[in-house]
């Protein structure tokens, strides 16, 4: 697999910002959007199918909020099943691997706790930022994990309904405002997305426009973003944007990953 030289002295010089979606997480055996849409349809009396039917998840997640008043019964599902007694962390090597990179910040759309039971596990400090008032609490020189899309501990802060995808697109929370701090001087690597996901494709683009119109555009870091399908159209695209499009055909995604990822490691500390 061919890696970006420039991503191996980035990490190499802790100039990298690692921004981690769902595909880090799916090795555990955490439910799929499906089984959660299934879990929603049980809960309002709908048969399953013909409920994936009737709108993206976004629009089921804002339906059963309406519903129900709240994503408190929900969010409450979706924290015991994404954190099964059943789950060992000791056996992600994905996991193990990502701690071992030693990303100063690592921001994920993830609402699970993986990566911070993960830290844990392995003896590394970290910061949690979820809201506003955690970046009050930080502490110099100690890693950071962003909960970019919430996190389960504060159901307001979680991104699921329609109505907070579509607040979070305009891209000016507290959290936006760091990560567009953030990635001025440092370069973001994407793992565990598809670009079928348009809130990553919106941010993508953002993160553009921030030197889109300076006379330094020469001077902003590179972003990469790692990919388990070879697509050309969305590879022209993303790299007219300044992002490095890494592909490994690896059939099996969470396989491609730990590759990717084991390669990045043995070529950064060797």
């Amino acid at each position: 697999m061919h890696i970006s030289e420039d991503l191996i002295d980035d990490i190499k010089n802790q100039r990298v910002i690692l921004f981690a979606g769902a595909g880090t997480s799916m090795n555990l055996g955490l439910p799929s959007w499906s089984k959660l849409i299934e879990h929603m349809a049980d809960e309002m009396g709908y048969e399953k199918e013909k409920f994936k039917t009737l709108g993206n998840y976004l629009e089921l997640a804002e339906f059963y909020k309406i519903k129900k008043g709240s994503l408190g019964s929900l969010r409450s599902w979706m924290d015991t099943h994404f954190h099964s007694n059943s789950i060992q962390i000791q056996k992600s090597n994905i996991h193990k691997l990502i701690v071992d990179l030693e990303f100063h910040k690592i921001y994920t759309t993830n609402y699970d706790r993986w990566f911070e039971i993960a830290y844990d596990y392995y003896g590394k400090s970290y910061d949690k930022i979820c809201s506003i008032y955690d970046f009050t609490q930080t502490r110099s020189n100690t890693p950071q994990i962003i909960k970019y899309h919430g996190d389960f501990d504060d159901d307001s802060s979680i991104i699921l309904t329609e109505t907070s995808f579509f607040n979070r697109l305009s891209l000016d929370s507290p959290l936006d405002m760091k990560l567009k701090s953030d990635s001025l001087g440092k370069s973001i690597l994407f793992i565990g997305y598809s670009l079928s996901d348009i809130d990553i494709r919106l941010l993508l683009y953002k993160l553009q426009l921030i030197w889109g119109n300076s006379i330094e555009t020469n001077m902003q870091p590179r972003s990469y973003i790692f990919l388990s399908n070879n697509n050309p159209i969305q590879k022209t695209v993303l790299e007219s944007r300044n992002i490095k499009v890494m592909v490994n055909d690896e059939n099996d995604q969470g396989k491609a990953l730990e590759l990717f990822l084991r390669t990045l490691y043995e070529k950064t500390n060797h």
